[in-house]
Order: C-alpha cells, then sequence, then structure tokens
C-alpha cells in the first residue's frame, strides 16, 4: 500500500473502520461469526442479531482484531508498523500507547499469521530443498547437529516459490520424513545435503539428489543454497529481539516464513486479512 493510500485510510476512525470491517465480510456480506447466517437484524447499539441463533455481535466480535481496546486507526498503525519490522516499544513509544497494549496486539497479529499457516492445505512441488537448522543463544561447544540447548528447526523450499519451517522435536528420519510427505507433492525432485535421515526419500515417491558439503556447495541444479540463505536471512532478524524465549519461538519463526513468502506482495493488507480472520475454535 502506497503512502497516500495509507494516510487516506487513518484520515478518520470512520475510514479507518469501515476499511477493517469490510474485510469481516464474505463476498461483502456480513454474516453470523457463530453459525454463518446472513439474514441478521442490526440493533440500537450498532450490534447485529443474527436471524437464526440470536447471537448478538459486532463486526470484529470473535475475530483476532477484537483483542484489546485500541480503535481502528490504532490498528491501522500497528500493522504498519509492523510491516516496518519496528520494535515494539518503539511502537508504544510512537503510539502513546503502553507496552503491554501493543506487545498484546502485535501478538494477535502473530497468532493470527501462525493460524494461517497452519490452516494451509496448499502443497510443494517442482524442485524442493530440504535442510535443518538450529536456533538459540550463543554457547560454549558443539555447534550445528546435535548442538546442546539449540531448538531444531526443519525447512522445505520450493525453488522460485514458497518457504515452509517447523520447529520439530528431533532430526531422526521418521520426523523429517512425515513433514516432508504432509507438504511436498510425491514425484517432486528433492535436493538435501547428505544427512542420513533423508536417506529413505527415494522410498516416499520422490526424486532425491544429494550435495556433500564436504567437497562443494553446488554441483549443476543439485545445491541447497536458497534454503541456506533463508536461514541466515531470519536469524539476522531474529537476533534484534535480543532473546526469544522456546515456549514463543514458534511464533516468530512462523512470522519470518510470512514475511519471506509475500516478500514481493502488499503484506500491510494481508496482515489486515489475516487479524480480520475468525478466530479458529480448537478442540
Amino acid at each position: 500500500m502506497d503512502i497516500d493510500a495509507y494516510h487516506k485510510l487513518i484520515s478518520s476512525e470512520r475510514t479507518a473502520c469501515r476499511y477493517l470491517s469490510k474485510k469481516c465480510r464474505k463476498n461483502g456480506h456480513r454474516f453470523c461469526p457463530r453459525c454463518g447466517q446472513r439474514k441478521l437484524y442490526k440493533l440500537a447499539d450498532g450490534r447485529y442479531r443474527c436471524s437464526r441463533c440470536d447471537y448478538s455481535f459486532r463486526d470484529f466480535s470473535g475475530r483476532w482484531i477484537n483483542s484489546g481496546r485500541l480503535s481502528a486507526v490504532q490498528w491501522l498503525w500497528i500493522i504498519k508498523l509492523f510491516e516496518l519490522e519496528v520494535s515494539v516499544r518503539k511502537m508504544a513509544l510512537q503510539l502513546g500507547l503502553s507496552y503491554r497494549s501493543v506487545y498484546a496486539a502485535v501478538n494477535a497479529i502473530r497468532m493470527a499469521i501462525m493460524s494461517h499457516a497452519e490452516d494451509a492445505k496448499s502443497l510443494l512441488g517442482g524442485e524442493i530443498e530440504l535442510d535443518e537448522a538450529y536456533f538459540g543463544g550463543r554457547r560454549k561447544g558443539k555447534r550445528g547437529r546435535g548442538a546442546a540447548g539449540k531448538v531444531p528447526v526443519f525447512g522445505i523450499l520450493e525453488r522460485d516459490g514458497q518457504v515452509h519451517v517447523s520447529v520439530v522435536v528431533d532430526v531422526s528420519a521418521a520426523t523429517l520424513l512425515k513433514l516432508t510427505v504432509k507438504k511436498v507433492r510425491r514425484g517432486s525432485v528433492v535436493y538435501t545435503d547428505r544427512f542420513g535421515s533423508y536417506d529413505s526419500l527415494m522410498f516416499c515417491g520422490y526424486r532425491h539428489l544429494k550435495i556433500d558439503h564436504q567437497k562443494l556447495f553446488s554441483s549443476g541444479r543439485v545445491y541447497i543454497n536458497g534454503l541456506e540463505g533463508f536461514w541466515s536471512w531470519a536469524k539476522e532478524r531474529l537476533m534484534k529481539h535480543h532473546g526469544v524465549s522456546k515456549a514463543r519461538f514458534p511464533l516468530y519463526l512462523k512470522e519470518l516464513e510470512f514475511r519471506y513468502n509475500h516478500r514481493t506482495g502488499d503484506l500491510f493488507d494481508q496482515v489486515a486479512n489475516y487479524l480480520c480472520d475468525l478466530v479458529p475454535k480448537r478442540d
């Protein structure tokens, strides 16, 4: 979104609210967030009531954007600053809001991004790179595979396409193959290094080609440089947070996946779309 269009959106609370409320509709129609009914009655206090289940709601009810007590203009400012990768502390100072309020809003954005990533059903295909990486603070001792205290992450990169990353409990063959089969279309060409956990890929319907990093980094089309570039890019951006807890690390990881996959698109509009999604009901 260009700067002129953005300033028009935040010119008034009414304009900002109209922009966000439109994203809460389906095919331009309001609907009940509980049962999906389109036949609604407008109440005197501005809420709507469903003709089927009698649920009363506002446009943002049941959605990620409903967390906190922020105005529509404040939400648009937070979305813009999040797009620009401004820290939560600097956001709070610029907007004159408490750190806790801004942190809760940014956390809602990350939760919405993660929820959307978990619900994505599309498979990656064509030429695929697989690799693992280890995230964590600086520690003495062994580095790389087997390093103590590190968080293992498994990555799948579709060349000229998207990346999918997941925190894993281990890098065993069973774990990595399960995720690969779940996300990669059978018949794809899969590139890895010579790590033993990938040896069974050829029995799972993939054409498996390996690169020996002890000898060279690439051999024609056989390389995993794209995914290794993503690891470097991700670690560089995580450094500005000055430490992320293991419990919250998956949220930050999915944010980086989202930023990479939408690097050529309108990040602002996509974040607004995710925030206006309904919060999924978990069993």
